[in-house]
């Protein structure tokens, strides 16, 4: 028996664009809270779904073999595929806390659609939504449901359903001492199985880490259900000592670093490359940043640790776009950026975002047009998605249908009353990405729905 048994929502064969690209990763922070209850002295068990043909039989399957007494789904907060809150997560997670109730095992979840839909998880049958940063408040739950714990009530920063009502408990402060927690339980993950699907997909071996968690700047579209708006950071030698530990003990061949906002600090940055270099600990990693603070003194700190690719959120090529996302940055930043990591030998990548409101053609062409003159080595297109807590979302509230969250990361669909139709973004994106990755883009069907969808409007204001 165990007394815990952790999973996750995340399948990536649910996922066509992901099975696709097949870049998966353990699920990090399910990991970490696995070693952290384990410290705590609790028997942990680990379903991981990722990579398994069904994942519902698989689910079950573990149940019967580990006859946990909670079963806590804990998504991977570091992931951005949960930060997608996609339906497909949602609906797999409805389907492991209904074969859990079937067993008579509790369940509890956390995560950010968990968070953003508090009352449908709740109504699906999950004991507690575990809200905010899950280590501390998971060990209060799991003590309450395994016995010496206090009071549902009694546990900060939790929901649950309270005569058919949901109550919300006070929330807990941010973890500002990372390193006082462990590092994740590897060993409960399959990295056969993982090692497997990313040599036979691109001939190398590529695991996951992060360095801090949040972000304080404070894009209007962006939502923040677990870290809200905090940042703190693990020291220098930290990440980089395990940076040693993947190299040495696992043979990854490379990294991506997952957090939210990477390089933030300078000074951090100088200090991690420091210990990288002492520990020779360097292998190739790619990361996400902003534009702006790829400054040529971090680059060199970054090129030093062993950073190979970083990807900027530009996001428009519009000043007015940018502005109105409260982003904080200028187009010229993305030149910079891309300069600089050019200059470094460092792959310069972008993340666009069209559709915003208020974005015209023209915006959309300085979109293009910033393309082309800054040349970055790869690009992610994305259409605008409002989710709950951010103040995009409460712009668009009232123009949003019954389609509320993208079914999977491909969707790209428009949820609100937006210039153009989510067909015509498609085919933008489309174009867009083959045009930088040097293949021959087919503008025809993007040109041809802009039309169709300015006539259209037209139409509609005459009408």
């Amino acid at each position: 028996m165990a007394d815990i048994l952790l999973t996750h929502s995340n399948h990536v064969f649910s996922d066509w664009k992901q099975a696709a690209k097949m870049q998966p990763y353990p699920p990090l922070h399910t990991l970490i809270c696995a070693a952290h209850l384990r410290n705590l002295g609790h028997s942990v068990a680990f379903f991981d779904p990722a990579l398994t043909e069904d994942p519902d039989s698989g689910l079950v399957e573990a149940l019967e073999r580990h006859r946990p007494r909670l079963l806590a789904v804990v998504e991977d907060n570091f992931n951005f595929l949960t930060k997608m809150c996609l339906l497909r997560n949602r609906e797999l997670s409805f389907r492991f806390c209904a074969a859990a109730r079937q067993r008579g095992i509790p369940a509890v979840v956390n995560g950010s659609d968990a968070t953003d839909r508090t009352a449908s998880y709740l109504e699906a049958g999950f004991e507690m939504v575990l809200l905010g940063e899950v280590e501390p408040v998971l060990a209060e739950a799991a003590a309450h449901w395994l016995g010496g714990g206090g009071a549902k009530h009694a546990i900060r920063s939790v929901a649950y359903l309270e005569n058919g009502a949901v109550r919300r408990t006070p929330p807990r402060p941010p973890n500002t001492q990372l390193d006082d927690l462990p590092g994740p339980a590897w060993e409960l993950a399959c990295l056969a199985a993982y090692r497997r699907a990313w040599v036979d997909a691109h001939g190398h071996f590529s695991m996951n880490l992060v360095s801090s968690r949040g972000c304080p700047y404070r894009c209007n579209w962006c939502a923040k259900p677990i870290f809200a708006s905090s940042y703190h950071f693990h020291s220098p030698l930290r990440v980089a000592n395990e940076m040693l530990r993947l190299k040495n003990e696992f043979s990854a061949d490379r990294i991506w670093f997952a957090d939210d906002i990477f390089a933030l600090s300078a000074q951090w940055t100088r200090e991690f490359a420091d210990a990288v270099g002492a520990l020779h600990a360097a292998l190739p990693f790619k990361m996400q940043s902003r534009c702006d603070l790829m400054t040529r003194g971090t680059v060199d700190a970054l090129r030093r640790a062993g950073c190979s690719e970083v990807w900027m959120g530009a996001e428009s090529g519009s000043q007015k776009i940018l502005d109105a996302m409260d982003k904080g940055s200028r187009v010229e930043h993305t030149f910079e950026a891309c300069r600089n990591l050019r200059a470094h030998g460092i792959r310069a990548c972008l993340f666009l975002q069209f559709g915003y409101p208020g974005e015209t053609w023209q915006d959309i062409e300085q979109t293009i047009s910033m393309v082309r003159k800054a040349r970055p080595d790869d690009i992610g297109v994305s259409v605008a998605y409002p989710l709950p807590g951010t103040v995009f979302h409460d712009r668009v509230a009232l123009e949003l249908g019954d389609k509320r969250n993208w079914t999977d990361s491909g969707d790209l669909a428009l949820m609100f009353q937006g210039s153009y139709s989510s067909d015509m973004y498609r085919a933008l994106a489309d174009a867009l990405h083959q045009e930088v990755r040097g293949g021959a883009p087919d503008w025809k069907p993007v040109y041809e729905l802009e039309r169709h969808s300015r006539s259209a409007a037209a139409s509609c204001t005459s009408c």
